[in-house]
């Protein structure tokens, strides 16, 4: 039976679909640019064999030309066989006769170097190699601005790396910036994930800082919780953490510009000014 940490891993990429494509180009494959990602049936059928069913399946491209398909595998220990993998691959490409990949997400190095060998699978000429996130390549992410970016990536990285302060630190006021709904739910995954070890770290964080908890989850676990309904506190700190990344970007603020920020209290106008400074290469092209 799937347990907590193997279904927070999943849903992340469930709710962000665009995170397998970013890790999988990331991790040095071409994909196809396109806007158009959907969840396919996450079961294949090689007949006559049984059903195979893998964690998650996105296909890239419209219904009636998908471009490339990936199935997500979130693995905890080496249960699966491996030749498996190559027949989601292998089943994959018949059904919607597209490249398919097969990524691999887990947090246990040994794992992650079983399931990146390749695969004998007895056809002449075809050997398969599924696409690992591991620690080996999971990035140590320390600002906010990359937090922004990338926030799948980050919460597996906090669950990782999470021992370094630095890396707590950035995905707290990373994730406080985010403007979509689904925001609250990054933390949960990245303690559900992360070992018991970081989870302390990650509680002991939560009960004596201002960390970001929102869901109803979060503040029955750690007696935490923002105040609600405060326009004027939240675009004060939003203001604030507008700073903080153009600080970690190297970006040069003026006295002016600051009074500017920290005067405005428009929470909209803030949040589109912070996701701008996560790419924007001049301090210019962030007010234009």
């Amino acid at each position: 039976m799937p347990s907590p940490r193997h279904d927070a891993m999943k849903n992340l990429f469930r709710d962000c679909p665009q995170a397998a494509v970013d890790i999988l180009q990331s991790l040095g494959v071409d994909l196809p640019a396109t806007s158009l990602i959907r969840e396919e049936s996450p079961v294949f059928n090689t007949r006559p064999s049984d059903d195979l069913e893998s964690d998650l399946v996105l296909v890239l491209g419209p219904p009636q030309q998908p471009l490339r398909g990936i199935a997500v595998e979130a693995q905890g220990d080496k249960s699966k066989d491996p030749v498996q993998l190559a027949r989601y691959a292998a089943a994959g490409w018949l059904q919607p006769q597209c490249p398919f990949h097969v990524l691999v997400v887990t947090q246990d190095r040994k794992v992650a170097e079983y399931y990146a060998k390749p695969v004998m699978t007895g056809l002449p000429g075809y050997a398969f190699q599924a696409i690992v996130l591991g620690p080996h390549n999971v990035p140590v992410i320390t600002t906010p601005g990359q937090v922004v970016a990338h926030p799948v990536l980050a919460a597996f990285g906090v669950a990782i790396h999470g021992r370094d302060p630095a890396v707590r630190s950035a995905f707290a006021n990373g994730i406080a910036l985010l403007p979509s709904d689904y925001t609250p739910a990054y933390t949960e995954h990245a303690y559900c994930i992360a070992p018991r070890d970081i989870q302390l770290l990650l509680e002991d964080d939560m009960s004596t800082t201002d960390w970001p908890v929102h869901s109803p989850f979060a503040k029955e676990h750690f007696g935490r919780g923002l105040t609600e309904g405060r326009a004027e506190g939240k675009a004060e700190e939003a203001a604030r953490m507008l700073l903080l990344v153009l600080e970690a970007r190297g970006l040069p603020v003026s006295e002016e510009l600051r009074s500017r920020i920290t005067s405005c209290t428009d929470l909209a106008q803030l949040e589109s000014w912070t996701r701008k400074a996560a790419n924007a290469a001049t301090i210019q092209e962030l007010f234009d």
